[in-house]
């Protein structure tokens, strides 16, 4: 039975334009998958705890040697490692915060390193490959290519790296840009792009999958 991982990261409700688009992917791959189940995790609204002195080397240590903080964090690894392994296909969230990914995301990412779990200990060969990761992404300013930021944009270069050991890597990459235009009046003269980039995105979401007859 195929099984969907919807996973959303964005702070801001729903003026979220990440949101959109997840909630609009999800619809449309359970219109084409009417048997599907689905597996939804918020990252915003309830967070994966970021590695402290207590809990950082529980991935590292061996379990036998866990402390009690040790061993909570690496049963929340191994639970969210699970959501992915149980998964044919993730929508990830992918907004940028200051040029990057959203912390939560990267928390999110630093527990699915476990060797063991993600990694293979001998080869150090990644154990999560093999499924989709569509990642949909929205960015309030413009970094493409030509553009006076061009390369600030550092979410949707980290995430390939951060997720290399684990072997998922992202098959497609959908952008919404200069999401901001809307709210921003410093940008009132960017709204046709913004709208023409919005639109782009979701058009690329509807050609993911071919909705089943009824």
């Amino acid at each position: 039975m195929p099984h969907l991982l919807q996973i959303d990261s964005s702070v801001q409700g729903d003026r979220s334009v990440s949101r959109r688009l997840t909630a609009r992917a999800a619809a449309n791959w359970r219109a084409a998958h009417p048997d599907g189940t689905v597996t939804y995790r918020d990252l915003a609204a309830d967070p994966v705890p970021h590695f402290t002195t207590d809990t950082g080397l529980a991935r590292m240590v061996p379990p036998d040697q866990h402390t009690p903080a040790q061993a909570e964090s690496h049963a929340l690894s191994a639970e969210l490692i699970d959501e992915v392994k149980q998964a044919d296909t993730i929508l990830l969230a992918l907004p940028v915060y200051n040029f990057g990914a959203p912390s939560s995301v990267k928390a999110w990412v630093d527990h699915l390193v476990a060797a063991g779990l993600s990694v293979d200990p001998e080869t150090h060969t990644g154990l999560l490959g093999g499924r989709d990761l569509i990642v949909l992404a929205a960015r309030g300013g413009g970094y493409a290519p030509g553009t006076p930021r061009e390369g600030w944009d550092h979410a949707q270069s980290w995430l390939p790296h951060g997720l290399a050991y684990t072997g998922l890597e992202p098959t497609t990459v959908i952008t919404a840009e200069l999401t901001l235009a809307e709210v921003d009046p410093r940008m009132a003269d960017l709204r046709p792009l913004a709208a023409e980039s919005l639109a782009a995105a979701e058009r690329e979401i509807d050609a993911l999958w071919t909705p089943v007859a009824a």
